[in-house]
Formats: structure tokens, sequence, C-alpha cells
């Protein structure tokens, strides 16, 4: 279970009495809301005090919540309360004297909670299954030589009485004592432990269809409509009405964890020197203060959204949002860009942070910042095309200090961008869920807003609304420095990201699915086709240099492009059928995709099209075996870091297995990849994880296919456009050879020349 990092605060050590209750007159002033009959002067020696759901908007408030739930619960000074849910009746027995003895606690289950209870536990694969699967995935992606001599290490490992089997039993215990015996492992693995900047390299986007604002009302009047959907679906949320979601595609209909749901807006990622934190909130008995951070020029303002314990009206958050623009126009208020320091690397943040903590100033404004529901950012105008590709990089790093990189809070789990040009979207912090989750909420919000009309005619505002408050920040000449370096280190991010978004016409899954194929096992194939078959020659690299006018400007140079090879492929594996399960790899770089590919490109080959149609074939069937495999947890990537992370645990030295050369080539994900399918018109995008690597996201739709394609601009052994190119040249050829030798399958939809495709990819896409 995902481990809670409660907030240090100092806490009183006395015995709890109803007289601290009564301090300023805070229990008269509450009567309504806890019963008339809370009071010590009442005969009654037993109080029911049912504790419902209100929200705090003031300090006041906020103060007098957190001593309520102290005195109760007979506990320290903490932001949590473990194991509590909303739905308690606290039994609070009286003295004559009004001591508070120790309450009883009785939790009512939800229905989130009963569906969940009968998830298994994820499995710890058999070692020798795991040790012969790492040496299938691994003998075509390294020389002959290099396999021989991770064959003999591995062997070694695995024999009986060896320390594989000590590792293994070791997990085996593990797995007992833990819901989910990965789960902290690969949070720090993947996400937690990694040093490099959360834009771009970590944190994923979801690009939202274009709006057409013609003014600024409309942007304000977008805004908040998204926030009023927020706000509903964090209600659903909290009362634990979300619906239990059900395994789609392979092995449909088994119930899976709805854990990372409830991080959504609860959660924090604390930067630390040499790890980083992942905060979470999951079970306060009463909920924190109700405020939404809005970014707007470079600015952070407090909006909260439940006043007098009623939550805004649509109205009353559009009449809030015309107050921030108005505050956050004025010059004589501007603040320095803070939000800057959250780009940079996250050893770097965790030092800019430890000193910002140090002034009681800044430490209020990050507290606000990293309890509230989530980032509402009011982005300027980018001044570019708003192509599908260009929205994506906008929504990903902001554009750097020149546009709207300042504008921005990367480590809250969900930071929603409305741009007043009319690019959309929302950004994540990926560690406290995954993409379908993203998903998820997100479609909710913009069939919220598709669906009920915006409501800002109603007339039950709140009276003299306070105004929003902005964030103060105190900068000594130090964070100054940082705060110019940060800036320097996106910019050069922004200029090196290299991006390619498509819209794929010519079929969709659809076709595929005639063809009697997985649509994702199919695009997986066609993605090592086309990494595979990437023209070997050389070529002019264009390197785009992000101007004021976003225009290209080239410095051009000769790179050898000749891929010609596999590499290890990731595509993520949800293992969500599992308690606390989030993903695993699917090793889609196959021995079997191999095979198809090299048919395809042997220009010399003597194979029919049935014998290429079997490859292809048996390519399908061998990503898809591995993604039941991985899906049922039984892939190897999270068995291996397991027996890695164990050992280190142990203070064993750290086994060859992992220092070997394969081990480290089969960790080095030059193709990083991940279907996000999506029922509403947006998509998902994020950069590669590999310095020479693609990063590829792609939506399979009915009749046309989204990819997002990103790498960098200085590896010289990499291009988006060029990758693209390819692979609307392979699915053709699939399409092709699938007509040829599957009669009933239709005709291509488009029979554009593969000339012509290569002219529109060159010209930047068919973007969506």
């Amino acid at each position: 279970m995902l481990e809670k990092h409660r907030r240090q605060t100092r806490h009183s050590t006395r015995g709890p009495r109803w007289e601290e209750l009564c301090m300023a007159g805070e229990v008269p002033r509450y009567q309504h809301l806890y019963g008339t009959n809370s009071c010590p002067s009442m005969d009654a020696s037993k109080v029911q005090v049912t504790l419902c759901k209100f929200f705090f908007s003031n300090s006041r408030l906020r103060t007098f919540e957190r001593k309520l739930i102290r005195i109760i619960s007979g506990s320290p000074r903490s932001d949590q309360s473990e194991g509590v849910g909303h739905n308690i009746s606290f039994s609070l027995l009286l003295t004559a004297s009004g001591s508070l003895t120790m309450p009883v606690l009785e939790r009512q289950p939800s229905r989130d909670q009963v569906d969940q209870s009968g998830l298994p536990k994820l499995p710890v694969p058999a070692l020798q299954q795991t040790l012969d699967m790492y040496l299938r995935c691994m003998k075509h992606l390294v020389s002959e030589e290099q396999f021989k001599r991770t064959r003999d290490i591995v062997q070694k490992f695995g024999a009986p009485g060896g320390l594989g089997e000590l590792l293994q039993e070791k997990l085996l215990e593990r797995k007992e004592t833990k819901p989910n015996w990965v789960y902290d492992y690969w949070l720090e693995d993947m996400y937690l432990n990694n040093r490099l900047a959360l834009p771009v390299n970590s944190s994923p986007a979801m690009v939202f269809p274009n709006q057409n604002f013609r003014a600024e009302s409309d942007t304000l009047r977008f805004a908040a409509h998204l926030i009023s959907g927020v706000l509903e679906y964090k209600c659903l949320l909290d009362g634990h009405a979300l619906p239990v979601d059900y395994a789609r595609g392979q092995l449909a209909g088994t119930p899976l964890c709805m854990d990372q749901y409830y991080r959504l807006f609860t959660s924090y990622r604390l930067p630390g020197p040499k790890t980083d934190t992942l905060v979470a909130q999951e079970s306060s008995v009463m909920p924190e203060p109700e405020h939404v951070i809005v970014a707007c020029k470079n600015q952070f303002f407090v909006l909260d959204v439940v006043i007098n314990f009623r939550r805004l009206s649509e109205k009353d958050l559009y009449t809030q949002l015309q107050k921030i623009k108005r505050m956050a126009d004025s010059v004589e208020e501007c603040l320095p860009p803070i939000g800057l320091l959250t780009s940079d690397g996250r050893t770097e943040w965790a030092e800019s942070r430890s000193i910002l903590v140090k002034d009681s100033t800044n430490r209020d404004s990050l507290d606000m910042i990293e309890r509230c529901v989530c980032v509402v950012c009011l982005d300027e105008s980018s001044g570019i095309e708003p192509s599908g590709t260009n929205r994506a990089m906008m929504i990903l790093h902001g554009g750097g200090l020149n546009r709207n990189g300042g504008n921005r809070w990367y480590d809250k789990p969900l930071q929603f961008l409305v741009g007043a040009d009319g690019c959309c979207g929302v950004v994540c912090e990926h560690s406290p869920f995954e993409g379908i989750v993203l998903v998820q909420c997100t479609e909710y919000l913009l069939k919220y807003m598709m669906g009920s009309p915006s409501k800002l005619v109603r007339a039950d505002s709140v009276s003299e609304l306070p105004a929003p408050r902005r964030l103060r920040w105190k900068c000594s000449p130090k964070i100054q420095e940082l705060l110019t370096a940060s800036a320097d280190k996106l910019h050069r991010l922004v200029r090196n990201l290299d991006m390619n978004v498509h819209k794929f016409n010519s079929y969709g899954k659809d076709f595929i699915k005639k063809q009697k194929m997985s649509p994702d096992a199919y695009i997986q194939v066609a993605l090592q086709f086309a990494f595979y078959r990437l023209v070997c020659r050389f070529h002019l690299k264009t390197v785009t240099q992000h101007r004021e006018t976003h225009h290209t400007k080239s410095d051009i140079y000769p790179i050898p492009r000749c891929h010609r090879r596999p590499v290890p492929t990731y595509e993520s594996a949800s293992i969500r059928r599992f308690q606390q399960g989030r993903v695993d790899n699917i090793r889609s770089s196959t021995s079997e995709a191999l095979a198809f590919v090299k048919a395809m490109t042997d220009k010399n080959t003597s194979l029919t099209d049935a014998e290429k149609m079997e490859k292809l074939w048996n390519a399908i069937r061998a990503q898809t075996h591995y993604t039941i495999l991985a899906i049922t947890g039984m892939a190897i990537d999270n068995h291996l870091l397991g027996l890695r992370e164990i050992a280190k645990e142990l203070n064993l030295e750290e086994p060859e297995i992992f220092t070997d050369e394969t081990y480290i080539i089969s960790n080095q994900f030059i193709l990083s990849t991940s279907q996000v399918p999506t029922t509403v018109e947006m998509f998902c995008c994020y950069g590669p994880v590999d310095p020479n690597g693609y990063g590829v996201c792609y939506n399979p739709q009915s009749d046309y296919i989204i990819f997002s394609v990103s790498s960098f601009h200085d590896s010289p052994g990499t291009s988006s456009d060029m990758f693209v190119k390819a692979l609307v040249a392979c699915l053709g050829e699939m399409q092709d050879l699938c007509r040829i030798c599957n009669t009933h399958a239709k005709p291509r939809k488009s029979t554009e020349s593969m000339e012509h495709a290569s002219h529109r990819v060159k010209n930047g896409g068919r973007e969506a």
C-alpha cells in the first residue's frame, strides 16, 4: 500500500477536553453542524455526533476542523487518519467534567470498497520461467558473443541453491506481507528516483479539441465550466460513487483496482535531493480546504470553490476568475515566476524549495498549492498555428518562459490548461496514476461540458464574494539566480523536443478487427516495422529552433540513418486486476516481429505473400501472448526489478545478472509506446524516455489512428518526421498484404500514393 507521508506539524500532548472546542465560542457557532446535544452541560452521558461532509474554506475553520478531529480521535495533530473514510459514526463518551474518552468508530463500507475486496494479490512468477523468458526476449537484441556471456550468468543465477532462489524466496515472503509486493519498488524505480525534469521527460499531456474563443469572457466561461466539472467529479470520488472499472480488450470483464482514482485530487509529488516523495491524503476524516490554484501570467491565486459551506456556482466561479484576471494584469503586484522552479530537475528543484521554505510567507504559499484540488492555468495566446503538433508541445512544456512555461506547477497531479488562443488540455504528474485514469477523468469533464450547458444565468451567487488571494513569495538573490537557471534549462528543453502528431486516415481499428487481429498487437508490429525499415542512407536533419514566431530555422548537418535492427521496446500493460496494481512491460520487440519485418524489407526474399502473411500472424500471436502474460502478472520486468531490489535490502553485492551489459541494454527503451484510446475527441502525448529514442502514443479509432511521435533534436539517430513517414508506409504495406491474403477484407479506404503520403508527412503531417 502506498506509504502515507504525513506533514510534520507541532502537536499538543495534553489529554483532549471538550472545553477546547468552546474556545472563542466555537462550539455554539457550530452546533447546527454537530447537533444541539453536543455540549457537556447536557445531562446525557453519551452523545452521538455524525460527521457529515462539510467544506472549510478559511484558516479559522480549518483550525477548528483539525482540532475537532484531533480531540475526537485522541490522536496527535495530523493531516490524516489512517484507514478512515468519510462515512464514519463517532460515539463520544463524555464524563461529568467534559472529558472525552476514546471514540468508537463505526465505518460504513462504500460500494467501491465492497467491489474491491475480492481482488487477488499480484502473483510472483516462477523464477525459471522469468529467466527463460528474459533470454528469449534479449537473444535477438544483443550480439551472439554477448548473449553467450549473458546465458552463462543467468544459468548461474538460477542454479539450484543459488542466489536467485534465495532472492525468490524473499520475494515470496514479501508477497505475504504486502498488498502488492512490487508497488513500492516500481514507484521508486519508475518515477520517484528519476532526477530528470517532469515536463516532457515524465509528465504526459492530454490535448483537448481546439477551442474557438472570440473574447476573454469565452476563455473564462470555459475555465469556470471546467472547474465546475472537476468539482462534480470530485464529489463522485468523495462519495465513493464512481463505478468500478472492468477490463476491456484481452481477458475483458475482470474488475479493476480503483485506488489510482482516489489520488487524482489528493496527491502531491514532493521533490527530494535523491528521491521524491508521493504525498497522499487518501483517507482523512474531514476533507481538506476546498480550493483551486489558478495560474495566470506566472502568478498564482487561491480560488476558494466552497464559501460558507456552499459550493460556488458556475456564475460565481466566472466572477472570481474575472477578478483573478484583473489582479494578474496589475504590473505593480507582479511577482517572480516561481513555477519555473518546478520545471527543473528534481534535485535542483528540491534545493530551490529548501531555500524557499526558510521564509514563512513562502511556506504558506507552498502549503496552499500542495493541498489544492488541482491547478488551472489561464495561458496567454502562444501566437503559433494551432496544429495538433504545436498544441501538443504547448501543453507539454508551455513554450518556455517567453510563452507560458512559467505559468505551471508541475508537482500537482492535474494541471488544466486553458489558453486564450483555444489551446486547452491537461498535463499530469504521472506517479499517482496511469493514463487510463487520466482518460476517464478528462472524458467525464469533456462530456460534462458538452452535455450540460453553461450555467452562468443562475442568480444564486454568494453576496460579496471575497476576492481570490494572490500567493506571495519572498525571493532571495539565490532564488533569483535559480530562477534564471531554470528558465534557461526549460528553454533548451523546448528547443530540443521534436514532435509530430499525425492523423493516419487510411484506416483504423475496424479494418484490423476484420482481419481477426488485435488492433494493439497490429500497431505494435507496425511500430517495429517502421523503426527497422527507416531508410539506410545519409540525409539532412533539421533541428527546429523555436523562435518568437515559432517558424523553422535550421542547422543542417549529415547524419547516418541506418536502423535495420530491433531495439528494446516498452509498452505499458495494466495490472489493475490485482490489488494496488499499476503496470508491467510488454516487450514488443519479439523475435517473431523481427522475422516479419525482415521478410517485408528484404528485397531479395523469395517468400510469397502468403508466407509473409503467416509471419505477420506469428508476430501478432506472439505480441498477444506476451500481452496476456503481462496483464496477468507473469511478465519479466517487475519480477526482475523485485529480485534486484530484494538484493539491495539484504545488503548483498549487486548480482551479476543486473550489472551485465544485456540487462542494461534491456532497460534502454529506444521505443517507449502506449495505447491511449479515447471515446471523445482528444489525444495523449509524451516525450521519449531515452535521449536517443522515440516516444510513441497512439489512439486507434474506428477509421483512423492518431499517432503522437516524439524524439529529441540533439540525437543524431532520430527524427520524428522520418519515423512518421516510415510508419505511414509500413501501415500501408501491411494493409495491402492483408487485403491480398484475406479476401473478406475491405479495400483500402484511401488509395493515395505513398509518394503523396511521404510529401504530406514531410510537411508536418495531417495533424489531429
